[in-house]
């Protein structure tokens, strides 16, 4: 089946196929510190990483000139104070703001400006998941230095991506930091949810195109993770993949008591949820439970995955977060 083109660019920017997390009686912590990436240093000032193709790439020094082909790669680099050494990034990177003056390389639908990428000169290009590992041969080719980071299967890979990018562009400390900073958001809102004597069951729209066969998170992606640590019962753990569809019939059965419009970015307003047939019945539009949300924040494996759990801790259990 052919996906919707909104739903095929949330999947693109995402690709979070990743492992399911058991749901359990109330959310714990379950942070720690990631263990550092597999590193020898070839000298002083060199850097030797295993990137997630089981590539050994070696730097001389932390890289001056990146380009960055994923949004999540661009996020982190910004957020471990790399953000003046990316000269380059990919057509859908538009966070923070000020990387909108970047030069573009392509990026969209999965095609890459090879030319463009050689003329910024970078000694360090940082691909993801939706990059092929054709297209990664083919920046070799052209003598360029290209490092796949995998995208992270939880929240502990995701801090490991934050220290391997870290190691890369000699933020190191900077990158510490943010660990730190990010744990203790995630453990704060954990400890505030022990007090919590209900988990809302949910609903996420990735694209309701066909309003009787809406997209959602299922099992083994993030957004399942997410509304789980932050108190919920994700109604899209009963489906068979990550990303499926769900009939209105199935819907009504789940009867989810919140609905969360990741779709709000491309024109989803809760006032055309309100008038699809049949939605009527569920309790979530029946108690006004709607609520647009910025799918950003859920699909893409950067820091702001924190910003998303705390997002959604506040509109599952508001009486907690006043």
């Amino acid at each position: 089946m052919r996906l919707p083109a909104t739903l095929c660019t949330t999947l693109m920017a995402a690709s979070l196929l990743l492992a399911a997390c058991s749901p359990a009686a109330a959310p714990t912590a379950a942070i720690s510190t990631p263990a550092p990436t597999a590193v020898t240093t070839s000298a002083p000032s060199g850097i030797t990483l295993t990137d997630g193709l089981g590539r050994k790439v070696s730097l001389a020094a932390p890289a001056k000139r990146i380009v960055s082909l994923a949004p999540s790669n661009t996020e982190i680099l910004f957020a471990i104070g790399a953000g003046a050494q990316v000269v380059g990034r990919d057509d859908l990177s538009d966070y923070p703001p000020e990387v909108k003056s970047l030069a573009t390389v392509g990026g969209n639908m999965g095609n890459l400006n090879l030319e463009q990428i050689t003329k910024l000169q970078p000694d360090l290009v940082i691909a993801a998941e939706i990059n092929s590992p054709e297209q990664v041969k083919s920046m070799e080719n052209l003598k360029l230095t290209v490092f796949y980071l995998n995208n992270p299967k939880d929240l502990n890979g995701l801090f490991a991506n934050l220290d391997t990018v870290a190691k890369l562009t000699g933020h190191v400390e900077q990158g510490k930091q943010l660990d730190t900073s990010l744990q203790k958001r995630i453990i704060a809102v954990q400890t505030t949810l022990q007090k919590a004597t209900s988990r809302p069951k949910v609903f996420y729209e990735l694209d309701a195109t066909d309003a009787s066969k809406p997209w959602t998170a299922g099992p083994g992606t993030f957004i399942d993770q997410l509304v789980q640590m932050a108190g919920g019962k994700n109604v899209g753990d009963s489906l068979s993949s990550g990303y499926a569809q769900m009939s209105l019939e199935d819907l009504l059965v789940q009867n989810p008591e919140v609905v969360l419009l990741g779709d709000a970015v491309y024109g989803t307003t809760v006032a055309q949820v309100d008038k699809r047939p049949g939605w009527d019945a569920i309790t979530a539009v029946k108690n006004g439970q709607i609520v647009s949300v910025d799918d950003n924040l859920f699909s893409r494996p950067g820091p702001r995955l924190v910003d998303g759990l705390e997002t959604l801790a506040k509109v599952l259990h508001p009486e907690l977060f006043k």
